[in-house]
């Protein structure tokens, strides 16, 4: 009898509820718009790479056209960042020293990847800050391409792998015209 109680009862028990179900595009585009510009601010002009340290996938890993692979995991960028933004602080070897990323409109992208994950794309300017007499200086651009994983038991997406590419100086402003 005890087998046959045992079995209706494992019957009655809820059943574990399903991890959520990614986010339809529109909803997920969104979010990754959001978690972009956020990642970029805290890598970039923000200079606070812990506030964004959870925005990373732990198995993140970074490719770049110039340099190879810079950064193999999120402690990795996380930490080196760090290091960048401890030299920008007063009394470091580059004090007072600011930069920015600015996404260029109308260049992103936003695609499902499976159930899984998302694939952003899209350009961007990089820029320096010159003092009150020059101001903001673009000193180059690229594109990207961010992989961004969903992770179904934190109901958000990370960013597992980041391709850094078509790296190039400042175009002139304004254009050379023949």
């Amino acid at each position: 009898m005890s087998a046959i109680v045992a079995f209706l009862l494992a019957q009655a028990a809820p059943a574990a509820a399903e991890p959520p179900a990614m986010p339809a595009l529109e909803e997920a585009t969104t979010r990754i718009e959001a978690s972009d510009a956020q990642l970029f601010w805290g890598f970039f002009e923000g200079c606070d790479p812990d506030a964004v340290a959870e925005l990373l996938h732990p198995d993140y890993r970074m490719l770049h056209d110039l340099v190879g692979m810079p950064h193999d995991s999120a402690e990795d960028i996380v930490e080196n960042s760090r290091k960048q933004c401890a030299r920008r602080a007063p009394g470091g070897d580059a004090e007072g020293y600011k930069n920015r990323r600015l996404l260029v409109p109308g260049s992103r992208t936003i695609s499902r990847l499976g159930d899984w994950g998302m694939l952003e794309e899209a350009h961007h300017t990089f820029h320096e800050w010159r003092g009150e007499e020059i101001g903001w200086v673009q000193t180059g651009g690229g594109r990207y391409l961010h992989i961004w994983q969903w992770m179904p038991e934190e109901e958000r997406f990370r960013l597992l792998e980041s391709l850094s590419l078509d790296h190039g100086p400042a175009p002139q402003y304004p254009p050379v015209l023949d």
